[in-house]
């Protein structure tokens, strides 16, 4: 299934203890297991899964991705698992309602970008080329005594004691039967593919370690899994649901950078670890300025500017950081500007009178007919009246007046 070329695989132990501490939360079953592997040279085969229930990956993918693409850098074996069958379950994870269907088509109209995304951070070329895998392929034809047999090698106790059923148990919310099947379906692509281990972040270690059970009963096999650093937001919400503060990679560089610049300060050292390839010892040597009274605003353009140009490249990193530069650290833009959250197709003249920016229909009409409303970091003159808000996005309304626009995320 896999290539039979023969692979060097690295097995420096500096580079292997990094590997498995910087941005982890947990190993199963321990890192000294994983570890042992790795120092051995052994070529493992693991894999990251993804259900496209959005058209665009976006950071909280990309931190599970970024680990898998060290493993490939180590010379180990990976694969990128399209979930396009699991999608239409739909994983109950941190749900507290079920999720909406989604359809074959809509599934696949999805993930149309997720390989050229992912191919920011991992190859899909060369020796030891990245395989791009759908779960379809074993799941859709399994039949219904397949299924049953599959369900035998769990129990109900063990599934209403995740957090998500416990608390709609609580609230006496419905739990269907298609959500149960999800960690079972999840698990069995470990089966499938016959993999070594498994990498995902840490929301997914329950629907890992499904996969880790099944692969101990049906190949007596010891699969390890990796969960990952979580990107949350200062409250401890992981980012991307509807707060509206996820980078996604379809992104302009200036989207990204600006997005990056309105995240908290308290986001900045976490997220030099777990995104970046910044070194560990300038990371705590950041963290200790911050400390001493060093400005935040300076190690954000610095973060700003890495994830950028992981994405987009050098030349557009150095110019987003520019332009926003020559914007908000020129005084044009003040530090508390207006934020007003929208939904996706909400005309924005409907969102500035609403929030007094403007006193009218009207008046908005009269500013977008004297060219007096623009993009922030681009210059872009708004033309039509009647635009939509179809991405975040920051505008300058005549010259003292500023709003930021931003849409949520979902996972």
């Amino acid at each position: 299934m896999f290539s039979s070329k023969k692979t060097q695989v690295i097995t420096d132990e500096k580079k292997i203890d990094e590997l498995l501490s910087r941005g982890i939360e947990n190993i199963f079953p321990n890192k000294e297991f994983l570890k042992s592997k790795l120092l051995k040279g052994e070529r493992l085969t693991l894999y990251l899964g993804i259900d496209p229930t959005g058209k665009t990956l976006h950071l909280g993918h990309l931190i599970p991705l970024k680990k898998l693409g060290e493993f490939q850098k180590l010379g180990h074996q990976i694969i990128l698992l399209i979930g396009d069958f699991t999608a239409m379950i739909g994983d109950p994870t941190d749900k507290s309602a079920v999720r909406k269907k989604l359809t074959r088509e809509q599934v696949l109209e999805n993930c149309k970008e997720y390989k050229k995304q992912a191919s920011k951070i991992i190859s899909f070329d060369g020796a030891n080329k990245a395989f791009l895998k759908f779960n379809s392929e074993w799941l859709g034809k399994m039949n219904f005594s397949d299924v049953l047999e599959l369900q035998t090698h769990f129990t109900v106790d063990q599934l209403l004691k995740r957090d998500m059923f416990a608390e709609r148990t609580k609230e006496n919310k419905p739990i269907f039967l298609h959500e149960f099947m999800y960690p079972l379906m999840q698990g069995y692509d470990s089966v499938a593919m016959d993999v070594d281990g498994e990498i995902g972040g840490n929301d997914q270690t329950w629907n890992m370690l499904a996969g880790r059970d099944l692969m101990k009963t049906l190949k007596n096999k010891e699969k390890f899994v990796v969960a990952t650093k979580l990107l949350v937001d200062f409250s401890g919400k992981k980012m991307g649901k509807t707060e509206g503060n996820m980078v996604n990679l379809d992104q302009t560089p200036e989207d990204m950078f600006g997005k990056v610049m309105s995240w908290s300060d308290e986001l900045i050292v976490p997220c030099f670890e777990i995104i970046t390839d910044v070194s560990i010892e300038e990371i705590n040597s950041i963290k200790e300025e911050m400390k001493n009274g060093g400005n935040p605003k300076e190690y954000k353009v610095t973060l700003a500017k890495a994830i950028v140009n992981m994405i987009h490249g050098r030349e557009a990193s150095e110019k987003s950081a520019e332009n926003f530069i020559n914007t908000f650290k020129k005084g044009e833009i003040p530090d508390d500007i207006l934020e007003i959250k929208a939904q996706h197709g909400t005309h924005i003249k409907d969102l500035v009178v609403e929030a007094k920016v403007v006193s009218s229909n009207a008046d908005w009409r009269r500013l977008v007919e004297e060219n007096a409303v623009s993009v922030v970091g681009t210059d872009e003159i708004i033309k039509d009246p009647y635009i939509k808000a179809e991405k975040d996005i920051t505008l300058r309304i005549g010259k003292k007046r500023f709003v930021k626009i931003t849409l949520p995320t979902y996972l």
